[in-house]
This record gives structure tokens, sequence and C-alpha cells, in this order.
């Protein structure tokens, strides 16, 4: 097959702390993205004005790009210090806002006109002539609902000049495009504002009101009680086509996971597209064409087990969870390179003892393992063991050369 020139897409990855945002930039995010301390669908992962723009100096330093969430569904009250805050975006250096409220568009379209809109996937466009009417309210990117397959996809693109974006990774809400009531409905928290509580993910029992202390098992074709819990998506075999439709970002969700999980998702779908972008034997009509060591590398970061959602089709029963929160997790996160050099300072997260295998996550889908020897606090005492949070320095076999700050360690479950 002769190979033809791809647009690579814009790899977006999740920045809910200024160390997860460095970690997506360390592993080849091309762009971040963040939210400030209101407007945000993510309450509890956020930045202050300074944490702003300090993070937007570091992504630019490195030639990452920083799109703001200002996607909350607003109410009059919001807009007391919105153009304000607005202002603030633009004098601090982003490169643009997610927003999915009219309102917000309008005042940010006044406020600060230069700024490019990219419309989150709050608003729920699922057809062309959604997307058309967007685009001509001066929106440049738009993400798409999740609930569109590959050919509605493709025929939204080929009918704009704005950019399109695709979620291809991460958590999965059980209602439509994420406008959900049950998390307000069941604990106050409104999700639509930023405070969702996750009840998707909650056990389920049946109680009957004459009996008010006898609970009975909710169960779905016996598999247990998790009646609302998606499984995550994960598109990374879906990657080719997506290319050869000409999408042109793809972005992963999960600003409230962990910084392993920034760091190794962001990490295999760098390397993906990349390897797609290099190769010229991938045929983007087949559904599985990516060499088997990207799907199981994501296999080590913890999930809910994967699926690929509407992209051929509404989902199916398969593509729910019925028996608990998660899937196990096959490996943990032992630690970060703080300090880089020859005798590098690593940040412990999980316990680290001598004797451990551990893996070092390198560029692309490089790794290597090593055995622990000896482990020392900065003043050089031996450990028996370091705890998450402890500062070490330790001997390894074979000794690790090269090891760059804001990698990870981690080692098997």
């Amino acid at each position: 097959m002769q190979k033809k020139e791809r647009s690579k897409p814009e790899l977006l990855a999740p920045a809910g702390s200024l160390d997860k945002l460095k970690t997506a930039i360390h592993y080849g995010a091309d762009a971040v993205y963040m939210a400030g301390q209101q407007y945000s669908l993510r309450a509890h992962a956020t930045f202050s004005d300074d944490e702003i723009t300090q993070a937007i100096s570091h992504a630019h330093s490195h030639g990452v790009r920083v799109y703001i969430t200002v996607n909350i569904f607003a109410h009059n009250r919001d807009f007391d210090r919105l153009g304000e805050y607005l202002a603030f975006l633009g004098q601090a250096g982003a490169d643009g806002l997610i927003i999915s409220d009219p309102g917000i568009l309008a005042v940010a379209q006044k406020t600060v006109p230069t700024l490019p809109i990219h419309l989150s996937t709050q608003a729920n466009v699922t057809n062309t002539e959604s997307a058309l009417f967007w685009q001509n309210q001066g929106v440049s990117r738009l993400n798409l609902a999740r609930e569109l397959g590959l050919a509605e996809i493709a025929t939204i693109k080929n009918q704009l000049t704005a950019e399109i974006e695709i979620f291809v990774h991460g958590a999965l809400c059980i209602s439509y495009s994420g406008r959900c009531n049950l998390s307000l409905y069941l604990t106050g928290r409104d999700a639509n504002r930023g405070d969702c509580a996750h009840p998707c993910r909650y056990s389920y029992k049946l109680l009957e009101e004459k009996r008010p202390d006898k609970f009975f098992p909710v169960e779905e074709d016996s598999r247990g009680t998790y009646i609302f819990n998606s499984k995550d998506l994960c598109l990374i075999n879906r990657l080719p086509a997506l290319v050869a439709a000409g999408v042109d970002a793809i972005k992963i969700e999960g600003r409230m996971k962990s910084l392993y999980y920034v760091a190794a998702v962001t990490r295999t779908y760098r390397a993906a597209l990349d390897y797609i972008s290099e190769t010229s034997e991938i045929n983007p009509d087949e559904a599985k064409n990516l060499p088997k060591e990207f799907m199981e590398e994501l296999y080590k970061v913890g999930s809910r087990g994967y699926t690929d959602n509407f992209y051929e089709g509404p989902p199916q029963t398969d593509d729910m969870l019925y028996d608990g929160p998660k899937i196990q997790q096959a490996h943990a996160p032992l630690g970060v390179v703080r300090k880089a050099g020859s005798d590098p300072v690593i940040e412990a997260r999980n316990p680290i003892r001598p004797g451990d295998i551990i893996e070092y996550l390198g560029s692309g889908l490089s790794s290597t393992q090593h055995r622990i020897l000896t482990l020392r606090d900065l003043e050089g005492n031996i450990l028996e063991q370091a705890n998450p949070g402890n500062r070490i320095t330790m001997e390894i076999d074979p000794p690790g050369p090269g090891w760059e700050e804001h990698s990870l360690l981690r080692k098997g479950a």
C-alpha cells in the first residue's frame, strides 16, 4: 500500500493539577485542558489565578497549548465576575476557551474577541445542522457528542471549516452527553455545575416500604448491582480511522484521575499517533489494526474495562460493568522522578522496598525494568521501606541512565 500523507491530530490531555499538567507535557501532549476555580465542570480539579498563569507559562515554554474550561450551565449569578475572569484568561495567554453555554459564549466574544472558542461536548452536537449553527456563531472547534459513530463524525467533518475534536479515552457518563441530574437529586451536588458525586458508580439495592430493614439486591442478568456503571471509553484501535476521517484533535478525559493515569494514557496515545503517522501499512477500514502492545499498555492502567461506546452503533449489555465499580488494576504507580541526574530523586506513590522489581516509563512505549538494591532518604540513611510522599534515592540493577524529571515508575500488582 502506498503511504498517504496524514495530518496528525492534536493530542489533548487533562490537567487536574500543575503536577499533572507537567506530566502530560512530559509524555507528549500537544495541548492540555484545565479549569479555574469557577465556571468548570470539575469543581475538585481547579487552578487558582496564580497557578493558571504559572501553568500557561510552563506549557508555552514547551510549545504546548492550554485551553481553559468555562463550561458550566450558567445562572444569572454566574455572570457577575465572568467578564473580569475571561479578561484575565486572555491576559494570562490562554490558547482557547471551552464553552457550552450560549450566554457565556456571547460574553466571551465581547470580552476577549480574539480568543478561540471551543465548543464543549456538553453542547450535545449530534448533527451537521447543529455543527453549522455553532460554526456560524464563531466557534473554531467543536467537541462532538460522545453518542456519535464514525460515519456521523466523518459526515459532520466534511461539512465544516471549523475543527473537530473527539473524546477517545476515559470515563463515560450514564446520561446523554453528561447532562445528568442524578447527583443533584440524590446528594445535592450539581453535576452540571462541576460537583458530581458520581452516583452512577454506586451499588444499588431495592427497599420495599413495608419492610424498611429488608434490602433486596438489584440484579441484571445475575451480574450484580452496579446498574448504571458504564465501562470506560477506549478508541486506541480506532485511531487510524479517526485520523483518516480528518479529526483535528483527540481528547483524553480525566482531570480527576491520578498522575499515573495521565502519564500512562497520554504516553500510549502519543505513541499510537506517532506510529500511525510513520507507518504506511495501516488500513483505516480495518477494525483492529494497531499492534497489540498499545491496548496491552492501557490495560495496565486502572479502569472499568473498555468499550468503543457508539463508534459502530448504540452500546450493548457488554458495554456495562455490573459487578463492581472498576476492574482490578494490573499495575500500580510506584513513584515519580522529581529530580533527574546521575542519582535521581524519587517521590514514592506506593510503598517501595528493596527487592522490588520496578519499571521506568520512558517516551513512546519504551520502558526498562530494574531491581531495587537499596533505598536511602535524602540524608543518606538506608531505609527498609519508603512510604507514599517520601523522597528517596535508590540503587538499582541495572543502573538507570537518563531518568528524566516527571517520569513515572510502576510495578506489577
